[in-house]
Parts: C-alpha cells; sequence; structure tokens
C-alpha cells in the first residue's frame, strides 16, 4: 500500500490509505505498529510545503496512539474542513487542485467528498475483518447489520452511490497496481499482473450482504442483486465511454467471476432463487452486450460462457432460462454480423468469432435441442456468408434421436418414425410477417387462392427494404421478412397436408405419393419467388428453404422436396446451378453437416430423374467438376461431435 500511494499522485490509493488509518485508530489502535511503512509514506506527504494540516495530525496520532483522544478529533475535524473550504474555493476560472493533492475536491454532489471518506473507512474496516483468521460469520453478519441500520442498504439512491463508491475504490486499487509496477526501473517488456485484492473482498462484501442481510418475513434475501449489478453495469459503461481503447475489462471481470462462483456455491437453502441469480445476472451481460460496450466483448463471452452460468442457465427451471441465453446469443451474432457479411475478420473480430464459434460447439454437444428450438432466430442474424457458424446450429438434433447414415444405398427417409413428427420452433416465425403487415394479406391469399390477386405480384416488392436501410443492412432485401415468409408459408402447406391425409396414411408416409406434398397455394408463392426475385433474392430465399434442412422432422421432409422439386420443374440451368451452389457451399465447409442438407444432396446427385450430372454448370471448369465429384464421394452420414470436431474442426479461413 505504501507503494501503491507514489507520492500523492495515486489519489484513490491516498485517500484509501488516510481512510485506513482513520478507521484503525478509531477501532484498533494496537494494529497501527504493522502498517509503520505505510504511516511513513503518509509522513513524507505531509512533510511537503502546502500540506494540509489535517494530514499532519493525522501522522503525529498514528505514530503516538496513546495520546489524548481528542487529538484525532481534532484531525477529522481539521480534515473535513479542509474539504470544505477547498469546495467553497473551487469555481469556475479557478485553477484546478493539483495532480500532488491526495483529497477529492472535484464533487457532483455537496456531499459526495464526506460520503466517499465514509465509504472508504467502512471498506476499510470491511477489509479488516476480511484479514481475522477463521470464517468470522460472525463477524460478517455484524459489520452487515451495521449497514443496514446506517441505512446503506435500503435499494434506494443512497444505495446506488455507496455500491458506486465501492465500486469505484475496489477498481481503482487494482488498476493504479498495474501502473505502480511498471515504473521506470522496469522492463517495458514486463508483464505485471494487477493486484485484484480490492476486487476480491469487495465481491466478498456483495455477497456477504445478499447471504446476512436481514429481511422482513416474505422479503427475499436477494432482492439487492439487481440494485448492485445495475450500479455496476452504468459503472462499466461510464469507464468504457471515458476511457475509450484504454478501458481496461480485467477488474470487472474478475468481479463477475467471483460474484458467478460465490452466488453459485450458495447453501442449499437457496436453491429456489438460483433462478432469480441467473437471470439478473443474464439481464446484467445483456446490458454490457458487445454492441453497448465492444471492449468488454472478450471479458463478455467468457462470463456468457462460463460453467457457472451458461450450464445452469440452459438446466433445469422448465427451460424458463433459455430464452435468456437465446438473447445473449442474438447479441454476440448482431456483433459479428456486419464484419462476418464484409468479410472484415481482423484479428480482434477473428478472435472473437472463433470464441463464438466454441461456445456454439459446447451447446451442440451438451445443449442441441436448445439450439433445434431456437434455430429460426439464429439463422435470422447469421449473414447468409456465415456458413460454417449456421451449420452447426442446423446440425443439431435432440439427444433421443438416432440419425440413419443418409449414405445409405436406398434409403427410405419415408419410413423414418420421426419424419412426420413438427419439430418445436420456440421463436416467432411470423414475427417479421407482423411488422410488415403482409400475414393479413398472405393468409387471406391461402385461404382463398383467388384468381388475379395483386398478392403475388407485389410479393417482391414488399420483401425489399428501404434504401436507407438496404446500405446499412448490406442487402436490398429484407432478409428476416423473407425467413418469415418461407417457414411460415411452409407449416401451413404442411398443416393442410396432415388435414386431407388420413392418419393411418401419416403413419405410413411410404405409401403417399410426392404428388400429395402438392400444395398449391405454397407452390403458387414458391414459384413466384424463385422466377421472379433477382439473383440476390433468388439466392436468399434458397438459403431461407436449405435452412430448414436439419434433423428427420416433416419440415425437413416437406422442404427437402420443395428444393427437388423446384430443381426438376425449372426449365432455367440458372436456376438449377443456384439452388446447387445453395447445397454445396453448405458440405465444401468443415463438418458438422446437417443430415437433411445430406440427405437433399445425395438423392439430387444420385437420382437420375433431375439428371444432374448432364447440366453444364457441373463441368464449367476441371476444378469444379473434380470438386463436385470429391464431394459425392464423401457425402456421408453425420458423425457425432467428439473431439476431433472440438479441435480441429475450426477453419480460420472459412466463416
Amino acid at each position: 500500500m505504501a507503494k501503491l500511494i507514489d507520492a500523492g499522485r495515486n489519489k484513490a490509493a491516498t485517500e484509501f490509505a488516510i481512510s485506513l488509518i482513520q478507521t484503525l485508530l478509531i477501532n484498533d489502535s494496537r494494529v497501527i505498529s504493522e502498517v509503520h511503512n505505510l504511516v511513513d509514506a503518509l509522513a513524507k506527504l505531509a512533510a511537503r510545503p502546502g500540506s494540509p494540516e489535517s494530514l499532519q495530525q493525522l501522522v503525529e496520532v498514528a505514530r503516538n496512539p496513546s495520546a489524548n483522544p481528542a487529538a484525532f478529533s481534532a484531525v477529522s475535524i481539521g480534515k473535513e474542513d479542509n474539504t470544505r473550504q477547498a469546495r467553497e474555493k473551487k469555481a469556475p476560472g479557478h485553477s484546478v487542485v493539483s495532480k500532488e493533492d491526495y483529497s477529492v475536491v472535484e464533487t457532483v454532489e455537496p456531499d459526495a467528498a464526506c460520503f466517499r471518506d465514509q465509504v472508504s473507512m467502512l471498506f476499510a474496516e470491511w477489509y479488516r475483518i476480511c484479514e481475522l483468521p477463521g470464517t468470522n460469520d460472525a463477524a460478517c453478519a455484524h459489520y452487515i447489520l451495521q449497514l443496514q441500520q446506517s441505512g446503506l442498504l435500503k435499494g434506494d439512491d443512497i444505495s446506488d452511490r455507496f455500491f458506486r463508491c465501492l465500486t469505484e475504490l475496489s477498481v481503482s486499487h487494482c488498476l493504479s497496481s498495474e501502473v505502480i509496477s511498471s515504473g521506470p526501473l522496469q522492463s517495458p517488456q514486463q508483464v505485471h499482473p494487477l493486484s485484484f485484492l480490492a476486487i476480491d473482498i469487495y465481491a466478498k462484501l456483495v455477497f456477504s450482504i445478499l447471504k446476512f442481510y436481514p429481511v422482513d418475513q416474505g422479503s427475499s434475501k436477494l432482492s439487492l442483486l439487481p440494485k448492485v449489478l445495475a450500479v455496476s453495469v452504468r459503472f462499466i459503461q461510464k469507464d468504457a465511454e471515458e476511457r475509450k481503447v484504454s478501458f481496461n475489462a480485467r477488474p470487472y471481470f474478475r468481479l463477475f467471476i467471483n460474484w458467478l462462483l460465490d452466488l453459485g456455491s450458495m447453501d442449499p437453502v437457496f436453491d429456489g432463487a438460483n433462478f432469480q441469480v441467473l437471470i439478473a445476472f443474464a439481464n446484467a451481460f445483456h446490458a454490457l452486450q458487445p454492441l453497448k460496450v465492444p471492449g468488454f466483448s472478450y471479458a463478455w463471452l467468457e462470463l456468457v460462457s462460463h460453467r457457472s452460468f451458461m450450464p445452469k442457465l440452459l438446466t433445469g427451471n422448465a427451460q424458463k432460462g433459455w430464452p435468456y441465453m437465446q438473447r445473449l446469443l442474438v447479441d454476440v451474432f448482431q456483433f459479428l454480423e456486419p464484419f462476418l457479411r464484409n468479410a472484415e475478420l481482423e484479428e480482434p473480430v477473428h478472435f472473437l468469432y472463433k470464441g463464438t464459434l466454441r461456445v456454439l460447439l459446447v451447446l451442440l454437444h451438451d445443449y442441441p435441442e436448445f439450439l433445434c428450438d431456437y434455430h429460426f432466430s439464429f439463422c435470422d442474424v447469421i449473414p447468409p456468408s456465415c456458413i460454417q457458424m449456421r451449420n452447426i446450429i442446423l446440425s443439431a438434433f435432440p439427444r433421443n434421436m438416432r440419425l440413419p447414415d443418409p449414405s445409405t444405398p436406398n434409403l427410405k427417409i419415408d419410413l423414418l418414425a420421426e419424419i412426420s413428427q413438427p419439430p418445436r420452433i420456440l421463436s416467432e416465425v411470423d414475427a417479421a410477417l407482423k411488422a410488415k403487415l403482409i400475414k393479413g394479406d398472405l393468409d387471406e391469399y391461402q385461404k382463398t387462392r383467388q384468381q388475379g390477386s395483386s398478392f403475388l405480384t407485389e410479393l417482391k416488392q414488399k420483401l425489399l427494404l428501404p434504401p436507407g436501410d438496404a446500405a446499412r443492412a448490406g442487402t436490398r432485401y429484407n432478409v428476416p421478412l423473407i425467413n418469415s415468409l418461407v417457414l411460415y408459408v411452409g407449416m401451413q402447406a404442411i398443416q393442410q397436408l396432415q388435414a386431407r391425409t388420413p392418419p393411418h396414411a401419416q403413419s405410413m408416409a411410404s405409401s403417399v405419393p410426392l404428388a400429395a406434398f402438392l400444395v398449391g397455394t405454397a407452390l403458387d408463392i414458391f414459384q413466384t419467388l424463385i422466377m421472379d426475385l433477382d439473383t440476390e433474392g433468388r439466392y436468399l430465399f434458397l438459403n431461407a428453404v436449405a435452412n430448414q434442412l436439419r434433423y428427420p422432422n416433416n419440415h425437413t421432409h416437406y422442404f427437402s422436396f420443395i428444393l427437388l422439386y423446384l430443381f426438376a420443374e425449372s426449365n432455367q440451368e440458372i436456376i438449377q446451378e443456384q439452388i446447387t451452389r445453395v447445397l454445396f457451399e453448405r458440405l465444401i465447409v468443415n463438418r458438422p453437416h446437417p443430415w437433411g442438407l445430406l440427405v437433399t444432396f445425395i438423392e439430387l446427385i444420385k437420382n437420375p430423374s433431375y439428371n444432374f450430372w448432364s447440366r453444364s454448370f457441373t463441368r464449367c471448369a476441371p476444378e469444379i467438376e473434380k470438386l463436385f465429384e470429391s464431394v459425392s464421394r464423401s457425402c456421408g452420414g453425420p458423425k457425432s461431435v467428439d473431439e476431433s470436431v472440438v479441435t480441429g474442426g475450426i477453419s480460420d479461413n472459412m466463416h
């Protein structure tokens, strides 16, 4: 601590040292002898010309604790007078206080300096309690009771200021330790670790408040947690905005990690409130998402995927935590989207991208149902060029399902029991249709299929973005609207098929001819889109269809038929080539590959009715021809996500 003062240049450390000495004199003056180095450092500061008289008196009392106790009262009064006089002298046009001055005179509230001094003294007292040997739960509980009786834990503005001051003190102490250890005598290449002592004891204080806070009957011990997290979030946002590129996320990362570990290890009596804790952290992380605090991105991703947070949020509680985890993943996808769309993967973004891929692989292995149920909303925010990331999500399948090998000769997917079952989709499929006021017209057309209706002729125009939005999105088309339209129309068509197909025929799907898939209104819409849209729009439409080629279910079955039908019925080879491209580009990236994608591509290249190998685009260049042959030979069933996928399945160049 004596070194941290840095001859008074480190204002936060100096204030903390003064408060510590004051607290020790009040509570236990016998331990002053153990911090003689700190007293000597303050004595050197007090000996400087112009140093406050109160500091000189404090040093004298500290060196002779057995003196008249009134002397210390004079020190306290003198210090308050000095602070008040400094505030009164401070006015616009006057010179700012010297950096050598240890006292805080720049305040927002009139009593901010005094309040900060009080908090510093309380923090110093808490540090002394933490240093006591043993568990000292009784001392902690007594200290928390004193805080409550002082009115600092009511959850009001005073509580906000209290926790904000504590955050500032602990973060300042942490960051100043790096500054001090990097002195002129040190090698500039030498890396000095930060001192997280103040961060750790502040984290322990918050945990102890939540643990020992006395509450009335019916109240929750955790009611203060959202308040503490909200203060921390605002402090981080302000710090990041002020420091810009010099922002250091490590103290805040350490703080959140401490809280996650401590609160996750609470007594069994708190298990019922564990979900409340997780939701509070999920909301805090959402407020600190990379789009809002880019400098916190690495720490943010580590926190979101931490073993004390993500698994607990996704396990138990009747899956109530899933929407919160989905929102956090969408947060990172939205941040990465412009970089991935424009292929601007500079090293910092590339690290974040690879980290996100690894989180997705963990989810694919441990929580595949989560990716299955939210695939639609994830695909909405992942750019079309980000093929491998999207493949990981679309490759997920329920753990109780066993996938048949897609390369099995004469595989009859119609015979699979799961192929007639709908997948669970927790995303709101028709949200974009409702937002653009298209759903009503679409439903009306699907009911009546009115000849001469303007719905189909106006559909292309409705899918376009305004010029300003198009410039920001990097495409002329509303991609979420196209995704919503395709899946919603397909789901309605499947419902119509099930309504007109007898139950016994549904269970014996192999006896149902392909003509049974021909729902007129759906095919009208899909054929209109593939014929009227330009190359860009058609590519986005086909991607929306391919996004439904997943594990065995009736969506995979239906949309596989739609793609093959559009290929067979098209009289333009450019359309057939684009359908092939959408499938092919998803197969040439590293594993995993969605099961439905493999089944559809194998059917396309092996079924002679599609005449795939007679198409000119398969032989347009020797390299392309070899690539087609290589992929057709290697098309096999999807393997489980094993260690080889996790360690070697992420390409540095392919996204």
